[in-house]
Formats: structure tokens, sequence, C-alpha cells
């Protein structure tokens, strides 16, 4: 470890050696003959701005932007709701023994983007979601005040097609 460390110090120790005039001289020289310096040195005016080599770029992204677009009115509609909850009915003249519906609510807990799948028999790729959903159903008898209440998953996986219109 010792040893490290005293090479260590003495590299801290060491300083570039300054450069000889006459090397200093012929690098000025050869930057100002064009001759010379024609494609070894880099000149401002290289970097200019191509307007027409920006210009296929903002359309080429503007293109792949128009084509890997998604409808995303479907997920936007069902994104607004997540959970609902129907009206109870009216009452009804009931039996003793009978149910009346009372509401029912589903809620959506997992939304995943599968991405691009090419199905058998469509003409091009397709996008598919899966969602996943809770729904519950809930009745109640009026007369003795009994409820009953069912709660079920499901998963449903769509398939929207992906034009490039």
């Amino acid at each position: 470890m010792n040893d490290f460390f005293e090479i260590e110090h003495e590299l801290k120790k060491l300083r570039p050696a300054r450069p000889l005039p006459q090397f200093l001289a012929r690098v000025e020289q050869a930057m100002a003959d064009p001759e010379i310096s024609g494609d070894k040195i880099i000149r401002l005016n290289r970097f200019g701005l191509h307007w027409i080599a920006l210009g296929v770029g903002v359309a080429a992204a503007a293109l792949f932007l128009v084509l890997a677009q998604v409808s995303t009115d479907r997920g936007a509609k069902q994104s607004e709701r997540i959970a609902q909850n129907s009206p109870a009915p009216e009452p009804q003249s009931t039996s003793a023994d009978q149910f009346i519906p009372t509401g029912a609510t589903q809620v959506v807990y997992n939304t995943r983007d599968e991405g691009l799948h090419f199905t058998d028999g469509s003409e091009g790729p397709m996008r598919r979601l899966r969602y996943q959903t809770r729904e519950t159903l809930q009745w109640r008898n009026a007369q003795t005040g009994e409820s009953l209440r069912v709660s079920y998953p499901s998963d449903e996986i769509v398939l929207i097609p992906i034009s490039g219109q």
C-alpha cells in the first residue's frame, strides 16, 4: 500500500513540459496554409445549419407520430368511467322471498397495453389491450331487510386495428 501512495505522490508533482518554439511556429504555419490544412482543420462554416436536412428530419418525425398514433378515444372514454354505480330501481310490490336489484358496480383495476400483434386473417397489425375488472351486483329484500352481494372478476382483451391513414 505504501508503494502506491509514494507513486501517486510523485505523479501529482509532475507537470507537462512547455512546447518548443519551433513546434508552435510549424503549427501556426500549417494552420495558415490552406494546401496543408485543407481537410484536417474543421472550420466554423462547416457547422452551418442545413435547412433541407432539418426539414426532412421534422417531416420524418411527424410521419412517425402519425403512423404510431393509436386511437385514444376508446381509452379516454373508459378512463372517465372507471367505477360506476347504477341507481336503485323504484320499489315494487314484492313477496317476502323476492330480492330486488339495488345496484351494480364495475371497477377497472388494471389496464394494460400489450403492444402490436399480428393476428391470422387481419390485414395489418392490431393493438392488444387487456382490461381487468371486478363487477359487484347487489340485491335486497325490501320486506325482510336481507341483502345479497356478488362480486366476480373479469378479464377482457380488445384488439384495435391500426391504420396508417
